[in-house]
């Protein structure tokens, strides 16, 4: 048994890099893995619940690859099970490049990052397409209701492996909530300063 995105993975010029560039004893250890790495686990579960956003790559069908990136809500990609995730897909600029590329191609590979503490989990599946009249009650389920729009489809997402990645060369980044939330304290002690200074002003004044 080896991890899952070692099978789909290595090929045959891949493990000849790995042996040019001296990593192939390296890599064997996830060939030799007893944990294929095929479902979500309750760290993924609890990484995944919090992104707003990812990136996913698809490959036409002249064999080009197009990555998309896709945000949201904290939450917007949901878990309908431990080998299936799904996402609302809302009007954009209309090229569709994802959606022909899985109409023709359905393998897809998602980064979900976490630039603050420099994670990522890299997701490898194949992708499906549900538009409302077909799965209504799925659709409901994808649907985020407080956008107050309706999505033009949602992208079904079945598991074929997953892997946690190094955090190395990922720069750190923060979002405003971030920022916001870290920065807080500041802004109470500079209030509570003003205060202090504005009574001991007055008292001067008197």
């Amino acid at each position: 048994m080896s991890r899952a995105f070692a099978d789909i993975t290595f090929t045959p010029s891949v493990l000849a890099a790995q042996e040019r560039y001296a990593s192939r004893e390296q890599n064997r250890r996830f060939e030799l893995s007893p944990d294929q790495r095929n479902s979500i686990t309750a760290m993924d579960a609890e990484f995944i619940r919090t992104r707003d956003s990812f990136y996913m790559a698809s490959v036409g069908e002249n064999a080009w690859p197009y990555v998309q990136h896709r945000g949201g809500p904290v939450g917007f990609v949901k878990i309908l099970n431990e080998r299936t995730l799904g996402y609302a897909d809302y009007r954009g600029n209309r090229q569709y490049l994802s959606v022909g590329n899985i109409n023709a191609n359905e393998r897809v590979c998602l980064f979900l990052m976490d630039y603050a503490n420099r994670r990522r989990l890299k997701i490898w599946g194949r992708a499906s397409i549900v538009h409302e009249g077909e799965n209504p009650e799925l659709f409901n389920q994808l649907n985020d209701q407080s956008l107050g729009i309706i999505a033009e489809r949602a992208f079904i997402i079945h598991i074929e492996a997953l892997e946690w990645n190094c955090s190395k060369y990922i720069t750190p980044r923060f979002t405003q909530d971030e920022i916001r939330e870290a920065v807080q304290p500041l802004v109470d002690e500079i209030e509570q300063l003003k205060t202090r200074l504005a009574y001991y002003e007055h008292g001067k004044q008197e």
